[in-house]
């Protein structure tokens, strides 16, 4: 007899995919207990301009995402995917404080290159963990549960920031240094992860390739991309919150809000892209982030863009769950590290197209222009997916 009610919404879940969420919760606390603080940090106590805030967040990312690809690809070929999570769990745990000890942006850059550094190679393969320690019709659930962990520790980690800042008093570098905690016990999860066994032989010669991925997986990559050129960084909401008159302690409240909804939103999307399709949601996502950006565009009221930030976790929570689930969707089990990093890979490249084009256009055009630009790539995304991926998979 098939679940139904609560035991049904839930019955998709293992005990690796609430460990791995667990350690998504706590690598965001490390991480975004100093994300909203970093363009503040950078702009004020560095003295970098905004272009430089773009150009630092774009190559951060870029490099998540493209050693993300790497990992996935290594992970594939090893058809192992904790060891190599574990790595990049320790890495991005271990660079936190030398951001604190930075005394130009250069120094900023370097440490986060690591930190995204530990981030990619982590990424891959945790998610090729969470695909396969699930039935394949629970996917959009387990990615879902995933992004609650993640978003969750995003919403979790600037309440903790701003605790240490505005009640203890903390001075800013050592928010840097305090990071460090949650993200040693986001590295003790995943120790006690229990990897699948492989249904391919040791020692057998697998073909991993970029040829082997399949056509339709090429035609969502290409949609996905076209979108991801208009998707700047978040730093510009967070500086044009603090543009519109918003004090630093809540501005980092908004950022906190945005990523609660994210949280809030993450294993909903999942359950009804399993049941609706995933393209539908995804839809949904581009449409939200349409209308935020249009807002960010339009806007100056201080109420308006709280209200908007908090909309943009909703665009947040589906696209990160609901976005990996279909890559995973689309390619063979074993080459679903290599599908999932080439994902993110393509997504971080042209990210740091649009971070430096928004930085540009926030220094030489005016900050409307940032958002009006990824409004612009939203609609083109929107077109693209529809006419590209089908409705339903398989």
């Amino acid at each position: 007899m098939a679940a139904s009610g609560p035991s049904r919404y839930f019955a998709g879940l293992s005990r690796n995919t609430v460990l791995l969420a667990l350690a998504s919760l706590f690598a965001d606390i490390s991480t975004e207990m100093l994300y909203p603080v970093l363009p503040v940090f950078m702009t004020q106590t560095l003295k970098a301009s905004g272009s430089v805030v773009g150009l630092v967040d774009g190559i951060a990312q870029a490099t998540q995402n493209i050693a993300q690809g790497f990992s996935g690809w290594l992970s594939d070929r090893l058809q192992r995917r904790k060891p190599v999570a574990l790595v990049g769990f320790f890495l991005a745990a271990i660079s936190k404080p030398l951001i604190g000890l930075a005394a130009s942006w250069h120094g900023v850059l370097g440490a986060r290159f690591l930190d995204r550094l530990g981030a990619g190679v982590r990424s891959a393969p945790r998610d090729a963990l969470i695909a396969s320690s699930v039935a394949p019709e629970h996917r959009g659930e387990a990615f879902g549960l995933e992004g609650f962990g993640d978003n969750l520790g995003a919403f979790l980690g600037p309440l903790l920031a701003v605790f240490l800042l505005a009640y203890l008093a903390v001075e800013m570098r050592l928010i840097f240094f305090l990071a460090v905690i949650p993200g040693l016990l986001a590295l003790a999860m995943v120790a006690f992860v229990r990897e699948p066994r492989t249904d391919v032989a040791a020692g057998a010669k697998i073909a991993i390739s970029l040829r082997h991925l399949p056509s339709a997986y090429w035609r969502y990559l290409l949609a996905t991309a076209l979108f991801g050129l208009g998707n700047v960084s978040t730093s510009f909401l967070i500086l044009q919150t603090q543009a519109v008159g918003v004090s630093l302690d809540k501005t980092i409240l908004i950022y906190a809000a945005f990523n609660l909804m994210a949280a809030l939103v993450s294993y909903p999307a999942g359950f009804l892209s399993d049941e609706l399709g995933r393209r539908n949601i995804l839809l949904v996502a581009f449409a939200i982030f349409l209308g935020t950006y249009l807002g960010f565009a339009l806007t100056t009221n201080i109420g308006s863009i709280a209200l908007l930030f908090m909309l943009y976790g909703a665009f947040q929570g589906i696209f990160r769950s609901v976005g990996k689930a279909l890559a995973t969707d689309l390619v063979p089990e074993q080459l679903r590290a290599s599908g999932i990093g080439c994902y993110t890979a393509a997504i971080g490249l042209l990210g740091l197209v649009a971070s430096v084009v928004g930085g540009l256009l926030w220094d030489h055009v005016g900050h409307a222009a940032v958002f009006l630009y990824g409004a612009t790539f939203a609609v083109l995304g929107s077109i693209a997916l529809l006419v590209l991926v089908p409705a339903k998979q398989g």
